[in-house]
């Protein structure tokens, strides 16, 4: 899953906790799809709450590869006022990086930035050795 989506299942986690239920097609769905385990699925439904078995979903699904968020999506069927959230959070998420981070991302990964040299001061990290 990518970074940009663990952050949106984190902010919006208790909001989560608090308005879906993850028993009935959101488990079955997502195990449908391979997302979810049959261990898993017996692991959310062994919990005493909706709120505990939402919660270990959301502990789970990060880890559940780069599918994962889009077949959560996909399984809020019954609850599209949820999944109309989490879509644009999604998409804020992709427009709140600050302007002309990317292009400093492309300068770090290929050495130094255009036109410095070793030694300059970078703002970010300190001296450059």
């Amino acid at each position: 899953m990518e970074a940009r989506d663990k952050q949106v299942l984190r902010s919006l986690r208790l909001e989560l906790g608090a308005e879906v239920l993850v028993e009935g097609l959101v488990l079955q769905y997502l195990y449908q799809e391979g997302i979810l385990t049959e261990n898993h699925v017996q692991e959310i439904n062994a919990q005493t709450t909706g709120l505990r078995k939402t919660m270990l979903l959301l502990d789970i699904l990060p880890s559940r590869g780069p599918k994962a968020f889009d077949a959560f999506l996909d399984s809020l069927q019954e609850f599209p006022w949820v999944r109309e959230k989490l879509k644009k959070a999604r998409k804020e998420a992709m427009t709140d990086l600050p302007a002309g981070l990317e292009e400093k991302g492309r300068a770090g990964r290929m050495g130094w930035g255009a036109g410095e040299e070793k030694g300059q001061k970078c703002q970010t990290l300190g001296t450059r050795t």
